[in-house]
């Protein structure tokens, strides 16, 4: 049995993705690139804002050309499936994220061929589809948080922290088979471990400790971190354990506190300033990415250029930028004092024109700075390595090192590179040495 996959989202529905392949190929099945050769084909969907929903749509209908047998998952699979049936009758199975606990037992159904035997999905059992030596690790599901335009809760639940000694030995799986860094992940990363303890205390510092004593782990990074639920018990983790990279994901959405309080996102300018000013301040060579949402429903001209100028003065290090999005059964979906779609976008472009210069300076700011740097490919055309240092997340988005070396490098080491200059979002340089 042949299968073509199709994943689609975030990191986090790529994990899902990655303990379905498992099932997949540890039942006999083979995991081929093209979808022309499948006997079956699946997609696994993103439901979370109009853009990530067309894909969806999109994609779905591109494979059925393809005229296999089609099953959809993930979370627009969850949010839309009666209307996937009704629209795309020609899909052979939707298979929910409520599903997932006997998604073996509908496999075993729907394929219902000797030698095939499907087994439940486990975290532990993952087929990597993307680097084996900086793997994603999702400790939770689901969001408490509530913001007025997001879906996330509607499609995946309440918040659901894993069991922590459960996430340990995950990593120690990941990191027996070659893993060097580990990227914590989940909806809402700093609240891991709340509802595990009765003082409802965020766990995340006591995981890092503990993943910090494996074997083999030269890197940890956590992504998604709610603004408010950065604790000093946290910052001090970061700062004391050099295995902890100084790199801090904190999506914002906004600095206006009219703003914030319609998108039911707690803190304001004040703590906000004083949060990122605090980091900073223990950790001078911390990377702080972000992100915000314009063109929301009420905000006004002084509220974006209250957002703009803000952007002015933090010059963050990343920056990432979306135009509000409608999403039916959310609580912003009724608000009034809509933003046409032509206004959001042009404050967009023009947050965007702003960070392209900001990230330039900063990018300027590296040269002659050595950076410990994860191999990841090499162009044997243009004889360039490429890799990841402490300020660079895996997901795509920041840009990467772009480097040169005389002496043959292997593909998952460390190395020492030596920034000259710059190129968009990406940092120039040359090989200096190993890491010791």
């Amino acid at each position: 049995m042949k299968i073509g996959f199709i994943s689609l989202g975030c990191a986090k529905n790529l994990v899902d993705s990655e303990m379905i392949l498992s099932v997949l190929e540890n039942a006999g099945c083979e995991i081929i690139q093209d979808p022309s050769e499948a006997d079956a084909i699946f997609v696994n969907t993103c439901g979370f804002i109009e853009p990530a929903k067309k894909e969806a749509v999109e994609t779905i209908e591109e494979m059925h050309t393809y005229g296999k047998k089609l099953i959809v998952v993930g979370c627009y699979a969850e949010r839309y499936k009666e209307q996937l049936l009704k629209d795309m009758p020609y899909i052979d199975r939707v298979i929910t994220l409520g599903d997932y606990p006997k998604i073996h037992l509908i496999l075993n159904e729907i394929f219902n061929q000797d030698g095939l035997k499907f087994l439940p999905l486990k975290y532990e059992n993952r087929l990597l589809a993307t680097s084996e030596f900086s793997p994603y690790v999702k400790i939770g599901e689901g969001c408490n948080n509530n913001c007025t335009y997001c879906a996330i809760p509607l499609i995946r639940g309440k918040f659901r922290s894993r069991p922590l000694d459960e996430v340990v030995n995950e990593c120690k799986k990941l990191i027996s088979k070659g893993a060097k860094e580990l990227n914590l992940i989940s909806q809402d990363t700093t609240r891991f471990g709340r509802d595990l303890n009765p003082e409802k205390k965020s766990l995340l510092p006591d995981l890092i400790k503990e993943i910090a004593l494996i074997p083999g782990i030269k890197m940890i990074r956590f992504l998604y971190l709610y603004p408010d639920e950065i604790t000093d018990e946290l910052l001090m983790e970061v700062k004391n354990n050099p295995l902890v990279v100084p790199y801090f994901d904190v999506p914002i959405q906004h600095i206006s506190s009219k703003v914030l309080k319609a998108m039911n996102r707690r803190g304001g300018e004040t703590f906000l300033r004083g949060l990122f000013a605090k980091i900073k301040r223990l950790i001078p060579e911390a990377i702080i990415r972000t992100t915000y949402i314009v063109g929301f429903p009420g905000e006004s001209e002084e509220d974006f250029n209250m957002l703009y100028q803000f952007t002015e003065e933090m010059e963050f290090d990343r920056l990432g930028v979306f135009t509000y999005s409608k999403e039916e059964d959310t609580a912003a979906y009724d608000f009034l004092d809509e933003i046409p779609e032509n206004v959001k976008q042009e404050r967009l472009d023009k947050i965007m024109k702003l960070q392209k210069k900001i990230s330039r300076k900063n990018n300027k700011a590296f040269a002659g700075t050595i950076h410990k740097t994860l191999v990841e490919n090499f162009d044997p055309e243009t004889k360039f390595y490429y890799g990841r240092s402490y300020a660079f997340a895996p997901d795509d988005i920041d840009g990467m090192i772009v480097f040169q070396s005389n002496k043959l490098l292997e593909i998952g080491d460390f190395v020492n590179v030596k920034i000259s200059s710059s190129y968009g979002y990406d940092l120039i340089g040359d090989y200096l040495s190993e890491v010791e």
